[in-house]
């Protein structure tokens, strides 16, 4: 059984849009089919139905964490590692929010870079020998 997914408020991308990075390394991607950036192949920061989720280092991490409350990004029931929502309150503030995606930017920058991998080859189906 598949779950249809929420689409994100389109006053949620416009958001996004707004505090997205000015630099010409963020590149804008779909990931789940949703807005996101990412830089050097890695995605930092992007919507996913209602909420902005951002990729932190370990110190941010425990930051919005601890002082804000942010809660980890756990799409389909599973955590993903470096990964949380971004709550409301910081939302809500563009600037604060800025800096968040800045330090989200950031991070990403700092990751090795992913290989961009090559199209997988399509396996010709065998005819069968009669």
């Amino acid at each position: 059984m598949s779950m249809k997914m929420q689409k994100s408020p389109p006053e949620l991308e416009k958001t996004f849009e707004e505090v997205f990075p000015d630099d010409p390394r963020a590149e804008r991607r779909k990931m789940f089919g949703f807005p996101s950036g990412v830089v050097n192949g890695n995605m930092f920061a992007g919507l996913f139905e209602r909420d902005i989720v951002l990729r932190l280092g370990e110190a941010d991490l425990q930051t919005i964490v601890t002082h804000y409350g942010a809660q980890p990004f756990e799409p389909m029931g599973r955590p993903m590692k470096a990964y949380v929502i971004v709550p409301r309150a910081i939302v809500d503030e563009r600037q604060r929010l800025r800096e968040w995606v800045q330090r989200a930017f950031e991070f990403g920058a700092s990751l090795p870079a992913k290989e961009k991998k090559p199209p997988k080859a399509r396996v010709k189906a065998k005819k069968a020998v009669r």
